[in-house]
C-alpha cells in the first residue's frame, strides 16, 4: 500500500488493529486514566502525518509516537527536580505497572540500575513483543543498530541481575 492510499479506510483499519495495544502501552507506562486520551492524540498525529507512516511498520511507528506523546504529557504534568534532589529522569517509577509486576526485589533493583533507554528497550521487547525490524523502527535506528542495542541491554540487565540476587 502506498502513502497515496492512506485514506480513511486505511486509518480505520490501523485503528481497529492497534488501538487497544496503544492504550495498553500508555497505561503500562503510567498514563492510567489518561491512556485513552493520549491514544486518541497519538492517532490524531498519525492521521496528520499519514503520508509519513511506513507501510507494514504502522505499529512500531505508533509506539514511537505514543512514547513521544507520553513524554510531552509527563513534561507538562511534572516539574523537573532541581537543586539537591537525588531523583533523576532515569529514576525507576515505583508506581510503573512494569515495575509492580516484578515481585522479586533483586529484579526490581536490576531494572532500577538500567538507564531509561535500556528499560525502554527491554519493555518494548518483553511487553510489546517488538523484535527485529519492528524494534528498529520503534527506536528509529537501523536493524543492525537495534540488534546491537538489544544485545548490550540484555548484557547490562544480566549483570545487574547477578549483582542484585
Amino acid at each position: 500500500m502506498s502513502a497515496a492510499t492512506h485514506d480513511e479506510q486505511w486509518f480505520e483499519r490501523i485503528f481497529a488493529a492497534h488501538g487497544t495495544a496503544i492504550v495498553r502501552f500508555l497505561h503500562r507506562r503510567g498514563a492510567y486514566a489518561e491512556a485513552e486520551d493520549l491514544a486518541a492524540e497519538t492517532f490524531t498525529v498519525m492521521w496528520r502525518k499519514k503520508d509519513e507512516v511506513p507501510d507494514g511498520a504502522e505499529l512500531p511507528w505508533l509506539y514511537k509516537t505514543a512514547g513521544l506523546t507520553l513524554a510531552n504529557w509527563f513534561r507538562k504534568k511534572k516539574s523537573l527536580p532541581m537543586g539537591d534532589s537525588q531523583e533523576t529522569l532515569d529514576s525507576l517509577d515505583s508506581n510503573d505497572p512494569a515495575t509492580l509486576v516484578v515481585k522479586d526485589h533483586g529484579m526490581q533493583a536490576a531494572l532500577a540500575e538500567l538507564s531509561e533507554r535500556d528499560r525502554d528497550i527491554i519493555l518494548a521487547v518483553a511487553w510489546e513483543g517488538l523484535t527485529g525490524q519492528s524494534l528498529a523502527d520503534y527506536l528509529g535506528i537501523s536493524r543492525n543498530a537495534a540488534d546491537a542495542a538489544l544485545s548490550r541491554t540484555r548484557k547490562r540487565l544480566e549483570e545487574a541481575i547477578a549483582k542484585n540476587t
